[in-house]
């Protein structure tokens, strides 16, 4: 029984529900992150000023010459200035570098500290020059190796794909590439997709939008920890594609694999490996010499070069917080699919990559790209709903505080966390790292901070609620599914457990949504029937699709996914709730199979029969459940459901689950035989025939249920 409550606390709380604490990696590694500024000696810091009416530019730690104007490109909004009522600085007024450094050190330290992160760095750019580079903590705990903001390579996962846009957009600038064409066109034959029923086909703007319709599987392929196992490009495309579950454009879910489609068209269109076009076009121009998307491993025939050794020191090393110590992970390979999230990087080389952006493609002498990029990177493909992400031709759209209006990309891998944004109207750029798994509250909270930090007026949270949503309640509560998701097999049954959002209306008239990143508070924005809402505590917005006046589902601010209204059955209360009478039945079953005299068992040979299989299938749900609530206590640390996807415990679990689901279907065909029973002598009694056909009944709905969640399916792993 307590396998089975595992079992249903993993379901009810839509995540795994227990934590086995790995082996510390020493005993004498610290418990909280140690401030860069501890290792080295500290420079001396100029006094914080209060907010000058005109401050003066701060020299920078590194000078840049201004990025040129370049015709036809999105207009400077320096040359607009623009001042929101209450905020420290208008637009045309750059952060002095002291206040810059002393808000940033403070505010890292402090995130760093609460959130068990190993190490951090960050760069500022702004007003053509770098304003702020710097590193905190380390890069590595077995010997400490402190981060060093020129040197430490971070792997900045989702960056990655801001890369592959530039490069995407310079042939749609040289007109080798259309972003409306198919992107078959472009594509080799092997890995051009099938149409599998929809005729919209699928284009680089789609693409662009995460648009293009495909189910999302990423477990046992899209990390690897054996070098051995990364695989070229295109032979990964052709491996692991995924099924197409809706008609390209039709609403936005994020799709590693549809960059990397996106990444092969270029690199077929050149005749050239992605990671060499990056080199040529990109970072080599731009002076990122210690920006790759190369990795450490052995050199084998058929991939790209690896890392260079002058590399490999310095890559960081990521790690998990068990609770009682940082746990280090393996390097995490992407390699076989680069153009989605490979890059490693340096907070110095990000400065000079979101100088560059912030020059409309060109800095220091060097057009990196041209004025239609340019534009397209400002210009988001789709139209939503205030404060959501339309996609600008692949970089994301942030709606931060006073107004301001960013670009950038968002980047995770298991262990690093990372985000870059710039901001025109501010002539502002901000980049920050970090290499532990929790480091995702810093880096997605960072610049919003800054932002409002600087350039936005006070704001008192948090917000008030609103009696008029308690009154329309009903039409928002309920549970809801992402789109982004495995359709089908273990991982969609995965996937169903932990990708759900519950919605309800507090007393105090605020929305509060629960999912997979934690709860959170929203309170009407506009007309509650507009369905638009902002965080309680934040400038975030979400927004409802109504259909008749109810909520179909909602997108975040960030527009990766839809949460849909569930069908009824995609509810984990309802799996928890047939897998605890399930397990209760089982042991029932058993128990009376044990205990009940032999002498006074009176039954035919049909029912005998019967009873054996319901034995047996007791028996197999309940080592079901105990294998499954093993599975979730290793799933605790993620990398290790990545790295070992599916494993022995959960295909066994599944396999078990299919015998008895199986043995169900016979139950349910001999019922009938069951109950006709024969001469009392040798037939159950009523109780016992009711207490069977309850059994059977308990375990045939838990049985379609499994059927429709993915468990049923071992081989699909």
């Amino acid at each position: 029984m307590a396998a089975l409550a595992a079992l249903v606390s993993l379901t009810w709380a839509n995540c795994a529900a227990a934590q086995e604490a790995p082996q510390s990696v020493a005993a004498a590694l610290p418990d909280a992150p140690i401030p860069y500024s501890q290792v080295r000696p500290k420079r001396p810091q100029p006094k914080a000023r209060t907010a000058p009416t005109a401050p003066a530019r701060a020299p920078a730690a590194a000078a840049r010459p201004q990025a040129p104007t370049i015709a036809g490109a999105p207009p400077s909004a320096a040359a607009l200035p623009t001042q929101v009522s209450g905020a420290r600085l208008a637009s045309n007024q750059p952060i002095p570098a002291a206040e810059l450094e002393a808000f940033v050190d403070g505010w890292v330290k402090d995130a760093m500290a609460r959130e068990h992160v190993a190490g951090a760095a960050v760069s500022v750019v702004q007003g053509g020059q770098v304003t702020l580079k710097k590193g905190y903590g380390f890069a590595g705990l077995g010997p400490r190796k402190a981060v060093d903001p020129d040197r430490t390579l971070f792997r900045v996962g989702s960056i990655s794909k801001t890369f592959t846009w530039i490069l995407a957009m310079k042939e749609v600038e040289k007109g080798r590439l259309a972003l409306d064409r198919p992107i078959n066109t472009y594509l080799p034959d092997k890995v051009r997709v099938r149409d599998e029923g929809y005729r919209r086909p699928i284009t680089l703007k789609t693409l662009m939008s995460h648009s293009p319709g495909f189910e999302d599987r990423a477990l046992g392929q899209l990390f690897e920890r054996d070098p051995a196992r990364v695989r070229p490009l295109d032979l990964y495309l052709r491996q692991e594609r995924p099924a197409r579950v809706r008609a390209a454009g039709v609403l936005s879910s994020y799709s590693n694999y549809g960059t990397g489609l996106a990444g092969l068209a270029v690199a077929n269109l050149n005749r050239k490996p992605f990671e060499t076009l990056v080199e040529e076009q990109i970072t080599g121009p731009l002076g990122m010499q210690r920006t790759t998307f190369r990795e450490p491993r052995p050199e084998r025939r058929g991939l790209p070069a690896a890392m260079p050794q002058a590399l490999r020191g310095d890559v960081a090393t990521g790690y998990w917080w068990t609770g009682a110590g940082y746990e280090p992970r393996p390097y995490e390979y992407i390699g076989q699919i680069a153009p989605a999230g490979a890059a490693s990087s340096t907070a110095g080389d990000m400065a000079r990559y979101m100088l560059m952006l912030l020059g409309n493609g060109s800095w220091n002498g060097v057009t990196v790209y041209g004025p239609q990029a340019a534009r397209a990177f400002r210009q988001p493909i789709q139209a939503t709903a205030p404060g959501i992400n339309g996609w600008a031709h692949g970089f994301i759209v942030y709606d931060l505080p006073g107004g301001r209006r960013g670009y950038g990309h968002n980047g995770a891998t298991l262990s690093f966390h990372s985000s870059l944004v710039v901001i025109p109207e501010l002539d502002l750029g901000v980049f920050i790292t970090t290499n532990s798994d929790e480091g995702s509250k810093l880096s997605n909270r960072f610049v919003e901070t800054l932002v409002r930090q600087f350039y936005a007026p006070p704001v008192t949270f948090p917000r008030a609620g609103s009696s008029q949503l308690r009154d329309m309640a009903g039409a928002f509560e309920g549970y809801y599914v992402t789109t982004r998701r495995a359709h089908g097999g273990l991982e969609g049954f995965v996937n169903l457990l932990i990708g759900g959002s519950s919605v309800r209306v507090t007393p105090e008239g605020r929305l509060l949504v629960s999912g997979q990143d934690g709860p959170r508070l929203w309170v009407p924005e506009g007309p509650i029937a507009d369905g638009r809402f902002i965080a309680a505590d934040g400038d975030r917005r979400i927004a409802f699709i109504m259909k008749d006046g109810r909520a179909a589902g909602f997108t975040d601010a960030f527009n990766a996914d839809r949460k849909q209204r569930a069908a009824f059955w995609m509810n984990p209360l309802l799996l928890g709730g047939l897998a605890l009478l399930a397990g209760l039945a089982a042991v029932a079953t058993l128990l009376g199979a044990i205990l009940r005299n032999r002498r006074d068992v009176r039954e035919n040979q049909i029912q005998a029969r019967a009873a054996l299989a319901q034995n047996i299938q007791a028996g197999l749900w309940l080592a079901t459940f105990a294998l499954v609530a093993a599975w979730a206590i290793r799933a605790a640390d993620v990398a290790a459901v990545f790295y070992a996807w599916p494993g022995v415990l959960l295909i066994t679990a599944s396999a078990c689950a299919l015998v008895a689901a199986a043995l169900t279907l016979v139950t349910v065909v001999v019922l009938p035989a069951v109950w006709q029973g024969g001469r009392r002598v040798d037939s159950w009694s009523l109780l016992r025939k009711t207490a069977f056909t309850t059994t059977v009944v308990i375990y045939a709905a838990f049985s379609v249920a499994l059927g429709l969640w993915g468990l049923l399916a071992p081989w699909s792993a």
